[in-house]
């Protein structure tokens, strides 16, 4: 196995979250403002979120465009009801801002005139954490609301750009927008970046709220160009999970499986348009180009089919699943949160220059979870679309470089690669990540600019302490595979990783193999880890170490889990293995895959451990629909 540089649990049963906790929540979004600066999003922020707190179980109160009067009456309603909640989440979007290290949020009346007003007119936020401290239970606190001083004229030192950092007493997990003393965004969409991220994680079954909020740091620094990096400070003492259904497989296999199993074209051209580089593309594809009807199981309920689609929807927030769910099965029991959520998304008429250039010209490896990023040959076909949406971007939110960066890659798109590097510069020059990183390679290569190895890497080394986890896998394989450069080359992916990084995760799994950085023992862990994280390829790594004993015990029963996982969410490559090359696996892991496959009711034939057409037909189906047929723990 080798380095592999930056580039994207199978159970089944799909139901709802195990609601033994009570859950009580406060969500406020204050917008309209009456003497200061308007928001766009807040509003929408807390409607959306208090749609998605409901369906996780939580007791919602919502207020929109709180008054300090109705401040009042929030803190003393809420304190009541944290006093026998388990756990008790604040959740609150507008503006704040932070005197002495004190915070404040700012209801709609505030009237500041003086600085004296800067705390009598707003809301010191101890005041709503010492009502969520009767609670004995997981308190959370969200803030997006970490925007400059609003009050225009009114200054005053002690004033401090965003939020101050909060500390206070044992199971509390304060999620701010962005970095203490910074500012965050209010977004180009509907959403702020935060919420949005927020919005598209909260839902993932099995997560941890710590692991929830990497996904949500990662998806708003991709979003931002760096610019904006949502930080917490916890001091919870358990666990907790927002969706406590069992781990499923990524949206992206689920949404691949159930188009292929109800033999939906539509769904399928779905699935080719977010995923246009998924692993399950060319398959898509060929199932549209064959007109191929499929199902995995034709006995299925349509009460089963209902959940699956259902949970998918929500979670990934599509609207074109929203609206076959409602339209397929009017009489499910989630219909009417499917209507509220559909109330509130967006239509694809209605999307804002900003949102049409992540569209068209996100690099795939600054994805999130709604926008997956397009191949360059991708962008190529539609430069001329991208390059009038991110310009327009660009001019609306100067201030994010991001859109720039954008525009220069749809320009690279075109062919004109010199003011593709003119647009670079510019991004770079204001801090955004992706623009550094495009720029070095371009700089590494001497492609329409000066071949500079030394500018190059000054460029991944500010990219990488900014956050870049590409700049930081660059500049570790280009550290490991030099002279000298191991301990740095290692603490550098070991950094990615613990911010999200899969690639960095696999990464330190080989190199853990051959006793690099870590004992070989150790290589198991991460494999595992980075599968989890969304690199498919961890599974088989992790497969041939259990199946041959290397670094660990064999476990040919826990090899064949990872070995079906690998086979439902790769591109085809553990299936190829399993079925043209089974030689490089034992009799017992293949006796165990096919044990498995026959309690999935895939398999027929003896549990032998040797191919066959039987083997491969059975795969194949697994792969196509497998995912809600057997629980793989």
């Amino acid at each position: 196995m080798q380095l592999i540089g930056p580039v994207a649990a199978i159970v089944l049963s799909l139901v709802g979250p195990a609601m033994a906790e009570t859950r009580v929540a406060l969500v406020i979004g204050n917008s309209d403002y009456q003497s200061i600066a308007v928001l766009e999003n807040p509003r929408n922020d807390a409607l959306d979120i208090s749609v998605a707190l409901e369906g996780l179980g939580f007791d919602v109160t919502l207020a929109i465009d709180a008054t300090r009067h109705r401040f009042s009456g929030l803190i003393d309603s809420f304190g009541t009801r944290a006093q026998t909640a388990d756990v008790v989440l604040l959740y609150y979007a507008g503006h704040g801002f932070q005197v002495d290290g004190g915070n404040y949020l700012v209801p709609t009346d505030a009237r500041i005139a003086s600085a004296a007003d800067l705390t009598d007119q707003t809301l010191r936020l101890d005041v709503l954490l010492r009502a969520m401290e009767r609670s004995e239970g997981v308190k959370l606190v969200f803030l997006d609301a970490c925007r400059n001083n609003p009050f225009g004229a009114v200054e005053d030192a002690r004033v401090g750009t965003g939020l101050a950092r909060v500390g206070t007493e044992a199971n509390f997990l304060f999620s701010y927008a962005t970095q203490p003393d910074n500012v965050a965004y209010d977004g180009t969409g509907r959403n702020s970046f935060f919420t949005e991220a927020v919005l598209h994680h909260i839902y993932t079954p099995g997560q941890d709220i710590a692991q929830t909020m990497i996904g949500v740091r990662r998806d708003v620094l991709a979003a931002t160009g760096g610019k904006q990096i949502p930080w917490e400070n916890s001091s919870l003492t358990r666990r907790f999970q927002f969706n406590t259904s069992p781990p499923t497989i990524s949206e992206e296999s689920m949404l691949y499986q159930i188009a292929v199993d109800e033999g939906d074209s539509d769904l399928l051209n779905l699935y080719v348009e977010r995923y246009p580089a998924g692993a399950h593309a060319e398959e898509a594809l060929a199932f549209l180009d064959t007109g191929t009807r499929t199902r995995a199981i034709d006995a299925r309920d349509g009460e089963d089919r209902a959940q699956r689609l259902w949970e998918l929807a929500r979670r990934s927030r599509m609207r074109p699943l929203l609206e076959l769910y409602v339209e397929r099965y009017p009489d499910a029991p989630d219909r009417d949160e499917a209507l509220r959520l559909l109330a509130n998304l967006p239509r694809p008429e209605d999307a804002t220059p900003g949102k049409i250039c992540e569209r068209l010209a996100t690099h795939p490896r600054d994805a999130t979870a709604e926008n997956r990023g397009v191949p360059f040959s991708r962008l190529q076909q539609n430069a001329l679309a991208a390059i009038q949406a991110c310009s327009a971007a660009a001019a609306r939110q100067p201030e994010l470089p991001h859109y720039t960066a954008l525009l220069a890659r749809a320009t690279a798109a075109t062919g004109d690669l010199e003011r593709a590097v003119v647009l670079y510069s510019d991004a770079a020059e204001r801090g955004d990540l992706r623009a550094m990183v495009s720029l070095a390679q371009l700089t590494e290569r001497g492609t329409a600019v000066v071949q500079d190895p030394a500018r190059a890497l000054a460029l991944y080394e500010r990219a990488a302490a900014g956050g870049s986890h590409d700049a930081m896998i660059n500049l570790a394989i280009t550290l490991l595979e030099g002279q000298g450069g191991t301990e740095r080359g290692i603490a550098l992916l070991r950094r990615a990783s613990e911010e999200g990084s899969a690639k960095a995760t696999f990464n330190l799994g080989v190199l853990a193999q051959d006793g690099i950085g870590e004992r070989p023992e150790a290589a198991l862990k991460y494999f595992e880890r980075a599968a989890r994280d969304g690199e498919a390829e961890g599974y088989r790594a992790a497969a041939i170490l259990l199946d041959e004993g290397r670094g660990t015990q064999r476990d040919p029963a826990r090899a064949a889990v990872m070995l079906l996982r690998g086979a439902a969410e790769d591109r085809g490559d553990v299936l190829r293995q399993l079925t043209q090359a089974s030689d490089q696996w034992s009799r017992g892991t293949i006796r165990a895959v096919q044990g498995l496959l026959k309690e999935a009711g895939y398999y027929t034939a003896a549990l032998d451990g040797l191919p066959g057409a039987n083997f491969t037909a059975a795969l194949e189906k697994w792969r196509n629909g497998g995912f809600n047929a057997v629980v793989l723990n």
